[in-house]
């Protein structure tokens, strides 16, 4: 049985943004990437997404975005799903990029509109109509137009309620709103996830399936500790939680966001900051201010 169909993504939980590690040589860092990995696994999590934003996908060749997935793929061992990013210039490419992902074992897509290109709503459906054709598994949409050139608005998603494989929508607008008109207009179609760290309380209060955490990587225990309480709708001690985990949470947001949440790993111990250039590692008063915030945050963390 192919790996691609030995785990089923439902499409529900906590699926980290998982950071893709290299050696100061700027050199894919497998070994180092499998470790993080398990640790995630190991904090509960439901699955997890790999070559994504946070992963630098966007560096990273045909080959290496292979060797994550089937890295993975290995490290998971069908104990959860393997989401593989796909973000490219062209509908081939993305197309290309999906057949390669699956092929490699990944469950399903969290699929990023087509780079650059600043597509209207037409050329949008259209592009994620040709990907949908593509995709043997399920598929997430991944709605960041603050980053990203498009939006896919509501409106623009009702348009797609026909495709039997798009099951879910990962909605980064940074518009909380948008889950309640989403659902207005498309009812229980999508599962719905927040992919902005510091709404994840907000968007709980309104109704989501799940969350594409980016700065829990560096506390995955505190992250799942966190949803499970949202889940549970113990909203008094998910506010304390949150309350101290915001500030870390609001890295997220920053053009920076690789650079931030991968030296919070590295301070951490569960990997390093080296990332791949055009980024470079943090320096000078930004590096110190960035180290403030995240050794805050280690030296006022919740006893278990």
């Amino acid at each position: 049985m192919p790996a691609a169909e030995s785990v089923r993504c439902r499409w529900e939980g906590v699926f980290p943004a998982m950071v893709t590690q290299f050696r100061q040589d700027q050199s894919l860092d497998l070994a180092g990437t499998a470790r993080h990995l398990e640790r995630l696994i190991q904090s509960g999590i439901q699955g997890i997404v790999v070559c994504g934003s946070l992963g630098e996908s966007q560096t990273l060749s045909a080959d290496e975005r292979r060797q994550l997935v089937d890295t993975a793929v290995a490290t998971a061992a069908g104990r959860i799903p393997i989401i593989a990013g796909i973000a490219a210039l062209s509908t081939s490419q993305a197309c290309d990029q999906i057949r390669a992902a699956e092929e490699g074992g990944a469950a399903g897509l969290m699929v990023m509109p087509a780079m650059v290109y600043r597509a209207d709503p037409r050329e949008a459906v259209q592009f994620y109509r040709q990907v949908a054709k593509a995709v043997r598994t399920s598929w997430m949409l991944y709605n960041n137009p603050i980053a990203y050139p498009v939006d896919a608005t509501p409106e623009l998603l009702k348009q797609l309620v026909d495709l039997d494989n798009l099951l879910a929508v990962k909605e980064s607008s940074g518009n909380t709103r948008r889950i309640v008109e989403i659902r207005q207009r498309c009812g229980d179609r999508f599962k719905m996830f927040v992919g902005v760290d510091d709404l994840i309380l907000e968007s709980s209060i309104l109704g989501i399936d799940g969350w594409i955490a980016g700065a829990g990587a560096a506390f995955p225990d505190e992250n799942q500790r966190l949803w499970e309480l949202l889940r549970a709708r113990e909203w008094d001690a998910a506010r304390s939680l949150y309350e101290w985990f915001a500030p870390l949470m609001k890295l997220d947001t920053h053009v920076k966001f690789v650079q931030y949440i991968k030296l919070a790993i590295q301070e951490t111990g569960l990997g390093t900051e080296w990332v791949r250039e055009p980024r470079l590692p943090l320096a000078g008063a930004e590096r110190e201010e960035i180290l403030a915030i995240i050794r805050r945050t280690i030296a006022t963390r919740p006893r278990k």
